[in-house]
């Protein structure tokens, strides 16, 4: 058996600490060391008995690992990419890829040409649910995929934004929330081409969007629909669906929708409806709930980032891909304030 991975984390912020965690309980992967030149960080490589280092600079001139997972904030993440790629080191970068279509292109680029894996961070691919779901997509029994339905309905609360940023466009649910949403859509259902999109922030009159309303035109000639909002009540969202993260609560409805001639499927619950005996509104319609096997998705993540390394695995989730999704997010808000059909 293979010795361990050894990986650093760059970045001990919440996302970062949670890496750290999976990184810790994981047999293929060991924590090397943690960079990142905050105080608190000290403090916890000094409670995990790991090496420390205040920039990727010091890092290499010191215990160099097999591996980075890059989890500093969005604006940070092409230079810490591009730190990665010229040492040779392969790198895990947190969703978004970058802050910037054109930054995200010349980062996987340069990835791509100099042969260093490079994976973007959108976890819930690796959740065993999307892969059964996947898997029964792609095996034919939803027949053709006519259409989809996506929601993010949830309620930020005042204090929120309290912080300046959170209040100026950029920093609103469309690219922090709806960035997860679109690259499972994508994942399950093929590439967007182009999109259509209106918004509105009547509510709290920030500058920032609060509600967004999607139409996607998929590659297959599916279209689908996603409504975004972080100004509603509401249970309907991965967040209260998945049960993925304990912070939130955890509801039995569905958030997405994914509709075939042959059947449809609700996400989470996998509840998959058809009419078995013939294909008719006039004929009884069945339930059949999919069973798959529970697994943490980050740790997951981190299991194939060790198989990338390794050469026993594909990226689940590549560099690539992770450009295509922010892609279509970049789409969304430009015609989200021009009410043009855009192109992806």
């Amino acid at each position: 058996m293979d010795a361990p991975v050894r990986l650093s984390v760059m970045g001990a912020g919440l996302i970062g600490k949670r890496h750290i965690e999976h990184i810790l309980a994981r047999p293929e992967a060991v924590l090397s060391s943690i960079v990142d030149p905050a105080p608190a960080a000290r403090e916890l490589e000094a409670a995990l008995k790991v090496d420390w280092f205040p920039s990727f600079q010091d890092l290499l001139s010191g215990n160099r690992p097999e591996g980075v997972v890059v989890a500093t904030p969005n604006q940070m993440h092409v230079a810490n990419g591009m730190d990665c790629i010229a040492a040779r080191i392969p790198a895990l970068i947190e969703k978004p890829l970058a802050d910037d279509v054109l930054a995200a292109h010349a980062l996987v680029e340069a990835a791509e040409g100099a042969g260093v894996p490079l994976l973007t961070g959108h976890h819930r691919r690796h959740n065993p649910m999307i892969q059964r779901a996947k898997a029964e997509i792609d095996s034919g029994r939803l027949g053709e995929i006519v259409s989809v339905h996506g929601m993010f309905w949830l309620i930020k609360p005042d204090e929120y934004f309290d912080v300046a940023w959170r209040r100026q466009k950029g920093a609103g649910p469309v690219f922090l929330n709806l960035i997860h949403d679109v690259d499972l859509l994508r994942y399950l259902c093929g590439d967007i081409v182009a999109v259509q999109a209106a918004q509105s922030n009547r509510v709290r009159g920030n500058a920032v969007e609060e509600t967004a309303v999607i139409l996607l035109h998929f590659a297959s000639g599916a279209l689908g629909t996603v409504n975004v909002s972080d100004t509603i009540q509401s249970p309907w969202s991965w967040e209260f669906t998945a049960g993925e993260n304990p912070a939130y609560s955890h509801t039995q409805e569905a958030c997405y929708q994914i509709g075939g001639t042959r059947a449809s499927l609700a996400i989470p619950q996998l509840d998959l409806w058809h009419h078995p005996s013939q294909a008719s509104w006039w004929a009884p319609i069945e339930r059949e709930r999919l069973r798959y096997e529970k697994e943490d998705p980050l740790g997951l993540q981190i299991a194939n980032f060790c198989g990338v390394i390794r050469g026993t695995a594909e990226p689940v989730v590549s560099g690539r891909e992770g450009l295509k999704t922010l892609r279509v997010i970049d789409a969304v808000k430009r015609a989200a304030e021009t009410g043009d059909f855009v192109s992806v």
